[in-house]
């Protein structure tokens, strides 16, 4: 049993490293709590007592306490944690909750969270419980990790999970729904325009605010002018902002303005409204600059908050976004790609079917980031000067899009978010060679596709066929992750079991991770992740990895969407730790097996299960038998269990 106890201690040590918290095993090197430990042995002695770890994150009080069998996690009276003498010594949580209980009450600390552990790394259950410095304690939700417990996420956690608000990020969310249906009923009821060219306006306006800085653009210019319009005022200052980030070559400028003439031809945009006592224009100049602008310009998060709004928009106008091509990719996906890829600051990106530029975004600040932190940039001007940091926003980040209105839009969105250049072309991402997109040296690509456009008369149009491409125009030994619905990994059709067959000749499958299926809220769509290595082919030998992530943490709530829960980042956490093989995980989560282009690329066409039935198991199976059994016999049906007379 000793080396069981210390092989689980051990486990528990790596994952509080992994998770960035710094606890003391044994005891604690902070004299308040090493004091209150010395009367808190758990069998009532009076004595020193030890939790396996014990430290302070914040003003929490973190203790830990673990078991090595998940048969002895907890111990109840009735549907009370029991803290009776031997539940305490011999379970887990009975165990933490005891420590926690005890330095509630004999330390200064109001805050403590007791965690028990019991298991191992393939097989296992933590449970957290909150202890404050009454006899008050809650019960909390399982974890994966203890990543929610570490200093940068533990306030977050216990706003959402022990006080049950709203954290500021679902404040601030609810607040850009509420804005964007705001905007989008005013930019029809003052400007009468069509869903199509309502977020070229927006968008429009938003590179016009950003000359404010430059002092060649004020919104209280805009007076309603007949002579300059407040739509030339507009225009000239979006011509200005995109010369002034080398928006190039000639043409590319060119088709971005063509787009925004309609703030400068649209009559009624330009008149001053009776209602509003000033022209549309200036109106929705105002209501961005204070609503929007700021929170593009100056965020850090990557947070598509330009796309959100324009899927918003979207929504508003009775349907879903679909038939304009807006179907965004949410942050949470866009993020978690730039995890999974393992995305370094020197990588080059390419997303050839770029939307409004969702991915770009989030692997621009996934990469600036590790800059900043690599170099320990403290200052605005430090960040703008560094040569490193201006090479990634210059020559590291490319994105293709075929339809002129969501181009601009993306454009702008990178542009906006100090890109330095936008590298995005307006382009037939299918109609582009291969070895020509070679040349830019794209080492990730990353790629949510057109869905359901293929068929039998259009087999190039498959979600699987842009999947190839993408993988052809990488260099040798590309990451590259695409989401797509899980039918393109089925191959239903013959066309697609080709393309499948032929990937394989020349790229590497390296898992498929089952998503959520409200992972794209009110679309329909059960999509999957799929991650491959490009320019290698597939070993017949290769494992890969598939997964089972559809409870990742995220909810649908009315009115608002897809929401993260509390557990989301555990859930993340435990994911990323399977998929670079930091801990192992059963068969329900993760299947790791070789393959063939025939079979279904998913979890669900690979899954058995390998759990060893447990005595509580058998126990339960041969109750539940005798159960029938009985019950049979009352209806007058033992002949049921007679041998040769069932029928």
């Amino acid at each position: 049993m000793a080396k069981k106890e210390v092989k689980t201690d051990l486990w528990v040590y790596d994952l509080l490293k992994d998770a960035e918290i710094e606890l003391d095993p044994q005891g604690s090197s902070i004299k308040e709590i090493d004091d209150a430990l010395k009367t808190a042995s758990k069998k009532g002695t009076g004595h020193v007592g030890f939790p396996e770890y014990v430290g302070v994150v914040k003003d929490f009080i973190i203790v830990i306490e673990d078991k090595p069998k998940t048969d002895k996690h907890v111990f109840l009276d009735g549907s009370v944690i029991s803290l009776e003498t031997n539940a305490v010594v011999d379970y887990a949580m009975n165990g933490a909750l005891f420590y926690a209980k005890h330095l509630a009450k004999n330390t200064t600390y109001k805050k403590i969270i007791a965690i028990g552990v019991s298991g191992d790394k393939k097989k296992h259950r933590i449970s957290p419980i909150y202890v404050d410095d009454t006899d008050y304690y809650r019960e909390l939700p399982d974890v994966e990790s203890f990543i929610s417990f570490n200093e940068k996420n533990i306030d977050e956690y216990y706003t959402r999970e022990i006080l049950k608000e709203d954290t500021n990020t679902e404040k601030e969310l609810a607040e850009i729904l509420k804005d964007a249906a705001s905007l989008h009923e005013d930019l029809r009821n003052y400007g009468n325009l069509k869903d199509i060219d309502k977020p070229l306006v927006v968008s429009g306006i938003l590179l016009a605010l950003n000359e404010i800085e430059k002092k060649s653009f004020s919104i209280d210019n805009l007076v309603g002018d007949t002579v300059e319009t407040d739509g030339q005022k507009i225009y000239k200052a979006i011509e200005s902002n995109l010369k002034r980030v080398n928006v190039q070559p000639q043409v590319k400028l060119d088709k971005i303005l063509s787009q925004f003439s309609i703030i400068r031809d649209t009559q009624i945009l330009n008149e001053i409204n009776d209602t509003l006592g000033e022209t549309p224009l200036k109106y929705y100049s105002k209501f961005l600059y204070e609503k929007i602008f700021k929170s593009i310009k100056y965020t850090s998060s990557s947070e598509d908050y330009l796309g959100r709004f324009y899927g918003e928009f979207m929504s508003y106008s009775g349907g879903d976004g679909q038939t304009l091509g807006i179907v965004l990719t949410p942050k949470h996906i866009t993020e978690l790609f730039c995890e999974l890829l393992d995305l370094k600051s020197e990588d080059v990106v390419l997303d050839p079917c770029c939307g409004t530029a969702g991915f770009l975004i989030a692997s621009m600040h996934y990469m600036l980031n590790e800059v900043i932190t690599t170099k320990g940039l403290k200052t605005r001007e430090e960040i703008e000067k560094d040569t490193n940091i201006n090479y990634i926003r210059k020559q590291q980040l490319h994105g293709i899009e075929l339809q002129p209105y969501m181009f601009t839009i993306a454009t702008t969105n990178m542009i906006l978010r100090g890109d330095g250049k936008s590298n995005i072309i307006n382009e037939n991402f299918l109609k582009q060679e291969s070895d020509k997109l070679q040349l830019k040296s794209p080492t990730v690509g990353m790629m949510n596709p057109p869905y359901s456009q293929g068929s039998k008369k259009n087999p190039d149009l498959y979600e699987i066929c842009f999947t190839e491409h993408l993988l052809d125009s990488l260099v040798e030994g590309g990451r590259c992750a695409v989401i797509v619905p899980q039918s393109s990994m089925t191959g239903k059709t013959k066309e697609e079991q080709a393309v499948k067959e032929n990937i394989l000749k020349h790229h590497t499958l390296e898992g498929v991770i089952t998503l959520n299926k409200d992972t794209f809220y009110g679309v329909g769509v059960m999509p999957c992740i799929a991650i491959f290595t490009a320019g290698e082919p597939h070993p017949a030998n290769k494992e890969c990895k598939f997964i089972n992530f559809e409870n990742d943490g995220y909810k649908v709530s009315p009115h608002i969407g897809l929401i993260e829960t509390e557990s989301a980042k555990d859930k993340k956490q435990h994911l990323l730790d399977v998929w670079f093989d930091r801990i192992e995980a059963d068969t329900k989560f993760c299947v790791k097996t070789t393959i063939e282009a025939t079979d279904e690329w998913l979890h669900s066409f690979y899954y058995f299960n390998d759990e060893i039935p447990t005595d509580a198991d058998f126990d339960k199976t041969v109750g539940d038998y005798l159960s029938f059994e009985f019950s049979m016999i009352m209806q007058g049906r033992e002949y049921l269990f007679k041998e040769g007379e069932a029928c």
